[in-house]
């Protein structure tokens, strides 16, 4: 597989899901791989998750992310008027939720979790509270991941930057880890 990498001043470019919903995104990196040109994106806008409680004892409780479309189409709104308190932005974009406004600083180490990859248990993703609410007498809680948020696009005759299909996404999953671990690289080196 030849992998070539074009670097490029960081432009915005709009990113449209099956839904018809938009993301803003900066493009991070071009990569070419195998004579086809992709995009990695990262969104303008905080990205976050919604997660559901589950358990009885403080020391039982997991948290679980909310990925039914249907539920978030129900915790939306309560999510949105709870972020709205801190004057953020619940934001119903293409591929994850987003918010608008300025992320208050992490200062109790009670604001994060640490969720454990299902697949690989060395892969650890911390996440910063934001607001909890309650839903028929279960609490979810929006997070904000710590790390980068990054979209893979491909891009289209025209340039623009186009969700991969399922078989694209399983083709380049083995080269994601390498280009993820070089970029957190670059990042570190700024």
């Amino acid at each position: 597989m030849d992998e070539n990498e074009i670097e490029m001043d960081a432009e915005t470019v709009i990113l449209t899901d099956d839904a018809g919903r938009k993301i803003a995104c900066t493009v991070e990196r071009f990569i070419e791989v195998e004579e086809q040109d992709y995009a990695l994106l990262v969104p303008v806008d905080a990205p976050v998750e919604i997660f559901a409680w589950q358990g009885e004892a403080d020391d039982d409780e997991e948290a679980i992310p909310v990925e039914s479309e249907e539920e978030i189409d129900i915790l939306f709104p309560i999510a949105k008027a709870v972020l709205e308190e801190q004057n953020l932005t619940l934001k119903r974009t293409a591929v994850v939720l987003t918010v608008e406004g300025d992320l208050p600083d992490l200062e109790d180490e009670d604001e994060f979790i640490e969720i454990t990859s299902e697949t690989d248990e060395e892969d650890v993703e911390e996440l910063q509270l934001l607001a909890r609410f309650y839903r028929e007498e279960k609490e979810f809680a929006v997070y904000a991941p710590l790390d980068p948020f990054f979209i893979l696009a491909r891009m289209d005759e025209n340039n623009q930057p186009r969700l991969l299909l399922p078989e694209e996404l399983e083709k380049l999953q083995p080269l994601l880890a390498d280009i993820e671990d070089q970029l957190f690289d670059d990042l570190d080196s700024n």
